[in-house]
């Protein structure tokens, strides 16, 4: 029997985007660098394996303290079943986290132990989990965080580098000329536009008639359509995205912050979207969003994995959709060294879609020289609390 013989967690903080970013400056109160929380574990067969919870992009000592309570029950235990091991730590946290940030935690153990799993059988863990039926997915770009026509168009140019021809930007009911200004454009270029919303950090958060009002307001003046609005609702009104849905002839999705696949589940057995973005670093690792593959067939909603943190949790998303029949991945588009070290050449994006990976495991590498050069920063962190800083007026788009 394979188990595991150590738990490493990693702290790591690296440059992210740049200061003039719209998120940076609403959501990183000490600047431009951004933390990720890793977990190393090393199996009795010397193989190890790495995984990433997105908590610690927020709260990094908690993701730590978390990971120091769970390590003592996995010590010596059967590296192999991992559902097994995911369960024992569910029964650790549960009656304090049912959900949340535990399983964020126990996420990170999660991809940690399907990474070594598929290493030790010397390939790809899409193929562990079962193989894929296709060689490439189709990427959106993700990005438009942008406050001036200069870094739409940087952005722009970076889609038409990867020929990537979907984009979504970041936008409040507010942003009509913004909004048009990006349709047009990305028109010009031969690409389509989804909105995120952003309504997961408001509180309050906007009504469906703000939505609503939104969208007519932006149709009225372009021929453009939005794609598709993401995260348009509050996350804990699922009768608001459903109303939103009989509303509006426009694709409606959400779900990242979603952190048990029963809540996912149940979300898409009741209409509440028209595709669902579980993410693997929150919801818990590889196994419950391969549980919401497995759903997605006979419920007739599409899974577009989430993928927004680290390299882990990037590679971790990208072959469990490719395990499980995704036709479309995110691409996230702000700077990050750290993360893109680590990639190396396993994220290859070519005429607008991923290529699948060929490395063992999750494909991901960290050497102690990335450690070295990207040390933990306790200031790196997400704020959830807007910071007040003036922005571009509206008008300036026209």
């Amino acid at each position: 029997m394979v188990t595991i013989e150590a738990v490493r967690c990693i702290l790591l903080s690296s440059p992210y985007s740049f200061a003039d970013d719209v998120e940076i400056r609403e959501c990183f109160p000490n600047g431009p660098k951004r933390t990720v929380g890793m977990v190393e574990v090393t199996l009795s067969n010397g193989v190890t394996g790495i995984g990433e919870g997105y908590l610690a992009v927020f709260a990094p000592l908690v993701f730590k303290a978390i990971i120091d309570l769970c390590t003592p029950p996995l010590i010596g235990k059967d590296a192999f079943d991992i559902a097994r091991r995911s369960a024992d730590l569910r029964s650790l946290c549960d009656y304090w986290s049912l959900q949340g940030a535990a399983r964020h935690a126990i996420a990170a153990v999660d991809i940690a132990l399907h990474d070594a799993a598929a290493k030790s059988m010397g390939m790809p863990l899409f193929a562990y989990l079962g193989g894929s039926q296709r060689s490439e997915i189709k990427v959106y770009g993700s990005g438009g965080c942008c406050d001036t026509r200069e870094h739409f168009l940087d952005e722009f140019d970076q889609l038409e580098a990867l020929g990537i021809t979907l984009y979504k930007i970041r936008a409040v009911q507010e942003d009509i000329n913004r909004s048009i200004w990006v349709l047009e454009e990305a028109r010009r270029r031969g690409i389509r536009v989804g909105v995120d919303m952003c309504q997961n950090l408001a509180d309050p958060p906007q009504a469906v008639d703000d939505v609503v009002r939104y969208l007519d307001r932006v149709h009225t003046r372009t021929g453009a359509r939005i794609e598709f609005v993401e995260e348009a609702i509050g996350p804990d009104s699922p009768e608001g995205f459903r109303e939103l849905r009989n509303r509006i002839d426009i694709q409606v999705c959400g779900g990242e912050i979603i952190t048990t696949p029963k809540e996912m589940i149940r979300r898409m057995q009741e209409g509440v979207y028209d595709f669902v973005q579980p993410d693997a670093s929150v919801i818990g690792g590889i196994g419950p969003v391969m549980e919401v593959f497995a759903a997605s067939d006979s419920l007739g909603v599409d899974v577009v994995t989430h993928a927004w943190g680290g390299a882990a949790a990037i590679m971790a998303n990208y072959h469990a959709a490719f395990a499980g029949g995704g036709r479309l991945v995110e691409h996230p588009m702000l700077d990050f060294p750290l993360g893109d070290e680590m990639l190396a050449d396993q994220r290859l994006i070519s005429g607008g879609r991923l290529r699948l990976p060929d490395a063992p495991g999750i494909g991901v590498t960290l050497t102690p020289d990335m450690e070295a050069r990207y040390p933990f920063d306790p200031s790196a962190v997400y704020s959830c609390i807007l910071q007040d800083f003036i922005r571009n007026p509206d008008d300036h788009w026209l």
